[in-house]
């Protein structure tokens, strides 16, 4: 890191390059909304090979600007409030010094407002690719504090892999994860808030009938992954707020049902959605299923994906 790093800054005009994953949650385990105005969360983490590019590039006098690229980019901003731009500022402020400016070039991949944490990867990759450009000296530990501080699903794009979050979902512990294993991505037409879904999953929570929830990961997850087992993490899969999410959207119930007569393993929504994300056997099958999803009336579009990958990475 450090050989790169001072590459990096060997000419002024260096132009660093980071590409980031977007993740899924293979289970995501909601708790009861707290004192905090939180819920507890425990989640497994998987990056996937769709990424999204930052592109950073040096301006003098603490100017911070921002462009973009892609598809999807009408709700995607473009100033202050983007969270790469706000992860830049934050880095600055807390580990450089007020004349540290750079532009930003955010080339998008990753749906956006699909619940695989595109704006959270961008904020990641900006902080790493800030990091480099501005040669400082920070370690993995102070940006993913600085990532926690920016959002809860910021800190996993920084380490990639499979792992473990837990409380707000931010504390990551890396884990066992054998095998590569194959997705296709169900995009929806329209986008789904995350605030919203957390509103329903409370209101379902609080039916007399409901069955109560909590942070523990399913045993069969850890297990599947383990032993590199797609048949048996497709079973497992598991996200406590699907029910919410399929409650204010239900056309995804019918992505889900024609995923699964298709032929996936297994299928969930993605985080808070409205991403559906179904496992297949292989390369051979992700492809079937994905032509098969195509024609169903509440799927805009597919994606084929493999995971687990790498967390943020410098490229040339």
């Amino acid at each position: 890191m450090e050989e790169m790093r001072r590459a990096a800054v060997d000419d002024p005009d260096q132009v660093v390059r980071v590409r980031v994953p977007a993740k899924v949650n293979l289970a995501l385990c909601v708790g009861p909304l707290g004192d905090d105005g939180f819920h507890p969360l425990g989640t497994v983490f998987h990056a996937l090979n769709l990424y999204d590019e930052v592109v950073a590039e040096k301006r003098p006098s603490g100017q911070i600007s921002l462009t973009l690229s892609g598809d999807g980019l009408d709700d995607v901003p473009a100033d202050e409030s983007n969270l790469a731009w706000r992860a830049a500022r934050l880095l600055a402020d807390r580990h450089g010094t007020p004349d540290l400016g750079v532009h930003l070039h955010l080339k998008k991949s990753i749906p956006v407002a699909g619940g695989m944490a595109g704006g959270s990867a961008d904020a990641a990759g900006a902080l790493l690719a800030c990091s480099v450009l501005w040669d400082l000296d920070t370690t993995p530990d102070d940006l993913h504090e600085l990532a926690a501080e920016l959002g809860s699903d910021v800190p996993f794009p920084l380490m990639g892999g499979t792992a473990i979050g837990t409380g707000r979902g931010d504390q990551l512990v890396p884990m066992l994860s054998r095998g590569t294993y194959h997705w296709v991505l169900a995009l929806a037409h329209d986008g789904l808030s995350t605030p919203a879904v957390f509103r329903r999953f409370d209101e379902l929570q609080a039916r007399p009938d409901a069955t109560p929830t909590g942070t523990a990961i399913p045993d069969g997850v850890a297990a599947a992954l383990a032993k590199g087992d797609a048949a048996a993490l497709g079973g497992a899969l598991h996200n406590d707020l699907q029910a919410a999410a399929v409650d204010l959207r239900p056309e995804l119930g019918e992505t889900l049902r024609a995923g699964l007569e298709a032929g996936a393993l297994g299928a969930v929504v993605s985080g808070s959605g409205p991403t559906c994300a179904f496992l297949a056997a292989d390369e051979a099958a992700a492809m079937d299923l994905a032509a098969a999803l195509a024609a169903v009336a509440s799927v805009r579009a597919t994606r084929r994906a493999s995971g687990p990958v790498s967390g943020a990475t410098l490229i040339t």
